[in-house]
């Protein structure tokens, strides 16, 4: 494989502001994930707090066995962006893509992009993993979504 081939990966393609909010966790868990044992506490402490102590460990199991997964089986290394940059690359939206298939209930498609990531043996098991985690997101999303909706109402004039 070429150097070019190994980093096409890296390609900026977009912003982490254009992503759907389940997509921008996906890529932001992604990330986290990669940066090692504390980070993946972190996360594993954000599930936790977002879907309570069994389904926020079972949500973080998933994305752990998802993400390494990927790492050891993947069609090429895959690349990511710094924690904190604001651009995604190829395949942090490959990632994101698939999971936000996933949430939608799209079977095709995310097993269509869990084999583009992964080799043909372990696409299935993937796709599954993303569904697993797809469902974990957006339950997180829908309360923190409903937390923004009610806090950003104004509060009641009592005279």
């Amino acid at each position: 494989m070429s150097q070019g081939a190994s980093q096409r990966g890296a390609a900026a393609v977009g912003h982490l502001n254009e992503l759907s909010p389940i997509e921008a966790s996906a890529v932001l868990y992604l990330r986290l994930w990669c940066e090692g044992p504390d980070a993946q506490a972190k996360i594993n402490s954000d599930f936790r707090i977002g879907l309570g102590v069994e389904r926020g460990d079972d949500a973080y199991a998933a994305l752990s066995r998802l993400t390494q997964l990927i790492a050891q089986n993947g069609r090429r290394p895959l690349m990511r962006h710094a924690l904190e940059c604001r651009c995604i690359g190829a395949d942090e939206s490959c990632f994101a893509t698939m999971i936000a298939s996933a949430a939608e209930n799209d079977h095709e498609d995310s097993m269509l992009l869990a084999s583009v990531m992964v080799k043909a043996t372990v696409a299935s098991v993937a796709a599954c993993l993303a569904f697993q985690v797809a469902s974990a997101l957006k339950c997180m999303t829908r309360s923190s979504e409903a937390m923004v909706r009610s806090s950003s109402e104004p509060a009641p004039i009592l005279h």
